[in-house]
């Protein structure tokens, strides 16, 4: 699997549980750090948990590794480092407050209509 298919995984399973707002930031020639960044939110610590769940277990399945998953436990803002994509999983109050979106401006956003369920 190549980069774009791994963000096409990881959009995927964030939308199979829900995931609100779901957005890509394509950091390429901005940060060092990734490729992409992928942003979305729950609406509680559950579904919080939940969505970061499913993105970890459906990399795995699909030949990936996780580099590093914080912030798991108190589902606030659960960061998932699967290398060429940083998965951004926020509660909602967590994410208007830190909005990468406006921090990240300059980022051009990353087409993912295809991946979503209409």
């Amino acid at each position: 699997m190549n980069e774009r298919e791994l963000l096409q995984t990881a959009v995927k399973a964030a939308d199979d549980k829900r995931a609100e707002d779901i957005l890509v930031l394509n950091m390429k020639g901005i940060s060092l750090v990734a490729d992409y960044f992928m942003i979305c939110h729950g609406n509680s610590d559950k579904q919080v948990q939940a969505i970061a769940r499913e993105i970890k277990d459906k990399a795995e399945e699909n030949g990936y590794d996780i580099n590093r998953m914080e912030g798991f436990d108190e589902a606030r803002w659960i960061l998932i480092d699967l290398g060429d994509v940083i998965a951004h999983v926020f509660h909602r109050d967590e994410r208007s407050y830190y909005n990468l979106e406006r921090l990240w401006g300059d980022a051009p956003l990353e087409n993912i209509e295809s991946e979503l369920t209409p």
